[in-house]
């Protein structure tokens, strides 16, 4: 309960909103009428409201008063005390975001960039977020300069804009993993693009050889770390060889890293490293390790595609936002970065160890699983006779949420059996909770089909 006249205040205004009593866009009590009516001074007033301010729940008009932003914050959680096991959501621990520091640097970048807000600005991006860029790129053995960096919206958008470029060898066919990200399979879904299964070990070499010689293949799209959805990570042997063999058969590597910072390994490369002349186009994405809202990307271009993306670049959106990519600037130069990413790469390793450990616990004979060094992604293959759909459903009906992986597979590949699982903002013990309500599960319908056989 609050104590003081200013608390008293924030908790009158939180309390009108949360009761929608005030909407949004709803003007305030006067600071005059709220000094009378909890007998205080206008400087405590003056200071509540500021309170609110701040924290961007309400904002000024000069000369009108006070407005309500928006309610959302102030309603509360209703209805059953029951907890929700949400293994669908893939998005990054709310708790271990980094709001405060952002905003810091949000509000340095609209001071800095202000004048830079009434033009274009260029389509690569900022020059010195690049040049700061190519510097944080080196921790993780990808040695480039600025003019290769392009800036994206996204890594999605360099992804969906790669895609559509004609490439030097001139070959038209995608190659892509199987299973591979929804948005990537919608992005290929009008071009010439084929699968290879990667399993549960990554792609089978000797196969992957007889496509790149036997098909006209563009580029090989892979997720050199932290597979989504499964997890899979290559070894560094592996990505040295395929890098061999795309540059015997005049291939492309399209190496998504978009989880590079969280590899507790440092000694593992990405695949950059064995070819950074070009062969190898590097694309990266800050929003699972630090706010999917910011929609920031890059890709380390070869030479001789950068014109054609900057072109594909102007089409899609002239260029990303500016405000965004300085305090992006802003965040990596002051090192607030390298100390985020200590924190949270410790963090997903310890929930990928506890879901590794609640599947070899829990998880029946006949169910298959990945246990992934981080906690974002895992699959589960369920027993042959079990659908994904039926096994979703009845878990909803226990409050746990997880995703079928179909819209992750190209026509040829579907699989019907398979879930994917992320644990990257599940709490410890939920997650061990969640996986024994999934074995559970299995089990009753394993029991069930048995008797439904029976019966026949």
């Amino acid at each position: 309960m609050p104590h003081t006249k200013f608390e008293e205040i924030i908790h009158y205004i939180e309390m009108l909103a949360e009761s929608g009593r005030l909407k949004p866009g709803t003007r305030l009590p006067s600071i005059r009428s709220l000094a009378g009516e909890f007998s205080c001074s206008l400087n405590t007033v003056i200071k509540a409201y500021k309170e609110l301010e701040f924290s961007h729940k309400i904002y000024a008009v000069s000369k009108s008063g006070y407005y309500l932003v928006e309610d959302y914050p102030y309603k509360k959680q209703t209805g059953s005390a029951v907890p929700v096991y949400d293994f669908l959501s893939a998005g990054p621990d709310k708790h271990a975001m980094p709001y405060l520091d952002y905003k810091h640097c949000m509000n340095q970048a609209i001071d800095r960039y202000k004048e830079d807000m009434f033009t274009y600005s260029e389509l690569l991006g900022l020059l010195s977020l690049r040049e700061e860029l190519a510097r944080h790129l080196r921790d993780l053995q990808v040695f480039t300069d600025s003019s290769r960096i392009a800036v994206t919206t996204g890594s999605q958008q360099a992804l969906h804009l790669l895609i559509r470029l004609p490439f030097p060898n001139g070959k038209r066919t995608i190659l892509t993993e199987q299973p591979a990200h929804p948005s990537f399979i919608e992005s290929v879904k009008d071009q010439p693009c084929i699968g290879i299964d990667i399993g549960r070990d990554g792609p089978d070499l000797e196969q992957l050889e007889t496509i790149f010689q036997n098909e006209e293949i563009k580029f090989f799209y892979l997720v050199s770390r932290f597979h989504n959805p499964t997890g899979h990570s290559y070894t560094n042997e592996e990505r040295r060889k395929i890098v061999a063999l795309a540059e015997r058969y005049d291939v492309y590597i399209v190496e998504d890293d978009y989880m590079g910072d969280l590899d507790p390994d440092l000694k593992q490369d990405p695949m950059f490293a064995f070819q950074p002349n070009g062969r190898v186009i590097y694309t990266k994405s800050f929003s699972k390790t630090l706010l999917p809202g910011l929609r920031l990307g890059l890709a380390v271009l070869p030479t001789e595609l950068i014109e054609g993306f900057k072109r594909a670049k102007f089409a899609a959106d002239v260029h990303t936002p500016v405000i965004t990519q300085g305090a992006l600037e802003i965040y990596l130069k002051n090192g607030m970065f390298a100390a985020h990413i200590e924190k949270i790469r410790n963090l997903y390793r310890k929930k990928g160890e506890v879901l590794c450990r609640a599947y070899r616990a829990f998880m029946p004979e006949g169910t298959s699983y990945t246990c992934p060094a981080s906690g974002f992604y895992s699959t589960v293959r369920l027993p042959s006779s079990l659908k994904a759909s039926d096994f979703i459903q009845r878990l909803k009906d226990k409050n746990v949420l997880m995703q079928s992986t179909e819209s992750m597979y190209l026509e040829e590949f579907m699989r019907y059996d398979e879930l994917r699982l992320s644990v990257s903002h599940v709490k410890d013990q939920m997650i061990r909770e969640g996986v024994a309500l999934m074995a559970e599960t299995i089990q009753e319908m394993m029991i069930k089909r048995k008797k439904g056989v029976m019966w026949r």
